[in-house]
């Protein structure tokens, strides 16, 4: 995990800063099947886990793993890293292994 005090950004309002999950290339299904990255799909969600808040972030924290469309996000490249620039409110779910009431570790 990336700490967010260690990149050269602080993060304003309700901004987030994430790094994706994987390279968005091929994938594999569950039962091993390689799929290119040029198949066609339906409208597909990404992880990715937070590196940065904002100070009026209120539903997710630092290393917290976030399910986002990939398709409405800005990125931005810091250190030789890319980064994904989100507001809290484009987050679909977050999921977390701090929730501590034994359910899903799933949120909305």
């Amino acid at each position: 995990m990336v700490d967010g005090s260690t990149l050269p950004i602080r993060m304003l309002h309700d901004r987030l800063l994430v790094k994706a999950d994987g390279d968005g290339g091929e994938r594999r299904s569950g039962g091993g099947i390689v799929i290119p990255a040029t198949a066609a799909m339906g409208k597909r969600l990404a992880w990715a886990e937070v590196v940065s808040v904002g100070q009026h972030v209120r539903q997710v924290q630092l290393g917290d793993r976030v399910l986002y469309d990939p398709e409405d996000r800005a990125e931005v490249e810091l250190q030789s890293h890319t980064y994904i620039l989100l507001r809290e409110r484009d987050l679909h779910a977050v999921a977390a292994q701090r929730v501590d009431d034994g359910s899903t570790g799933l949120y909305l």
